[in-house]
């Protein structure tokens, strides 16, 4: 099939799933739109991550799609809102049954995806290879753009997010823009890459004793009793944020410290598209959850890892910690 950079100008890029692989997608956003000049990029995306999506420059327009089963109804009604709209490009950047079928039944002329979940429904694919963890993320979301001749140099992570919001975001949890803030995130959505948890809660005492600065605990709605029950009586140094913020106010509080530590988990790449250096703590006999495929992309990062997470010392994060901290 010849190249159709000249016939794009309506282009639909679906990325419906959590927010950390999502922001991943930013280069690939971005070279859809620098690869076809004048077009207007509308993406799908979870509700979930709705608010991120709108701080991101290459993105005209948004439509919800949830990352769950459908009805039958609910995905030949969706197909005929695409339908309507006329897009010359369908994208799908997550492997989806279903959206290889909207695309179908939409009529759009090019779908490129991957070759699974009826890949046979796409017009230009390639073999997802992801599990074998052999490059970025970022990498392999650029690789599946590249099928319709989209580039960039641009691979960078970026979020134009605003501070209108911040001094009303420290004034309600006490803090002063003077403090020096780090937020450390203790979760991750798979038990296989988590650090242990007391590992956290000692790293925290020993921060808060070593250094003058404010800690900032940080997560989802899902670990707030958890981390009441773990993380309270710290003292007045340390804020738990757990489930108290939406992804863009965390992005704007990420954006005011000077450094995130983490397990491999999306605020590492949250973190990376505001420009703040990250301690992700990630196994190494995981490929396809590796480092090399997922490990954070902003400058001054390290990743420290090992096959047993538990043989990660705390001293090991701290002293990782001081060194970034001092530079």
């Amino acid at each position: 099939m010849a190249n159709p950079k000249n016939k794009i100008e309506k282009i639909l890029v679906v990325r419906n799933d959590r927010f950390g692989e999502f922001l991943l997608n930013i280069p690939a956003f971005r070279a859809l739109k620098e690869s076809f000049p004048g077009s207007r990029l509308t993406l799908v995306v979870n509700h979930y991550v709705e608010g991120l999506a709108e701080c991101i420059d290459s993105i005209d327009n948004l439509l919800i799609w949830e990352n769950r089963k459908h009805k039958l109804n609910e995905i030949i009604k969706f197909s005929k809102v695409l339908k309507n709209e006329k897009f010359d490009l369908c994208v799908i950047l997550n492997p989806s049954k279903e959206f290889n079928i909207i695309s179908f039944l939409a009529g759009i002329p090019l779908r490129v995806g991957y070759n699974r979940k009826w890949g046979f429904l796409l017009n230009r694919k390639t073999e997802d290879r992801k599990c074998l963890g052999e490059k970025h993320e970022i990498e392999y979301n650029l690789e599946l753009v590249n099928l319709v001749g989209a580039k960039t140099e641009n691979k960078a992570l970026s979020l134009r997010v605003s501070d209108d919001i911040i001094n009303g975001l420290l004034g309600e949890y006490g803090l002063k823009s003077s403090d020096n803030l780090i937020a450390i995130h203790p979760w991750t959505s798979d038990p296989i890459k988590q650090w242990p948890l007391v590992h956290f809660l000692e790293l925290i005492k020993k921060m808060v004793k070593e250094f003058n600065l404010k800690i900032l605990i940080i997560g989802g709605e899902e670990q707030i009793l958890t981390s009441q029950q773990l993380f309270k009586d710290l003292g007045k140094n340390v804020i738990d944020l757990t489930g108290r913020t939406t992804l863009k106010e965390l992005a704007v509080l990420l954006e005011r410290c000077k450094l995130l530590i983490s397990g491999d988990s999306g605020p590492n790449h949250l973190a990376g598209a505001v420009g703040v250096p990250v301690i992700a703590i990630f196994r190494s006999d995981l490929p396809t959850k590796s480092s090399t495929r997922w490990g954070p992309v902003s400058p001054g990062s390290v990743v420290i890892e090992k096959s047993n997470l538990s043989d990660i010392s705390v001293d090991e994060v701290f002293d990782k910690a001081k060194e970034v901290l001092n530079k």
